[in-house]
């Protein structure tokens, strides 16, 4: 997350299609967080204002420190706490669609 949009690398490089990465871009899209799906450098991790994984058993984590670097503020910020909260609402209301 940078200025309130969601970067992800695309598929072809490296990133798992999943239920939870789909769900999680539909989810920023409905609440308007733009999202860009492309290649990304360190810095730009370095410099995000909030970074989060996802992952099936894990569902979103957060992450406030790449190679002992804090990122943010270093704590998980307002928009991953919200795209958690929604994630967790849509699984427990109807579930994740495959």
């Amino acid at each position: 997350m940078k200025n309130g949009e969601l970067y992800t690398p695309p598929e072809c490089m490296g990133a798992l299609s999943g239920v939870t990465r789909d769900t999680v871009i539909k989810i920023a899209k409905k609440n308007k967080i733009v999202t860009h799906e492309h290649v990304f450098t360190r810095h730009e991790l370095y410099v995000s204002d909030e970074c989060f994984l996802t992952g099936t058993a894990a569902e979103i984590i957060p992450v406030v420190k790449v190679d002992g670097r804090v990122i943010g503020k270093g704590k998980p910020g307002p928009t991953v706490a919200n795209i958690t909260k929604e994630f967790k609402k849509l699984t427990k209301t109807e579930g994740l669609k495959y």
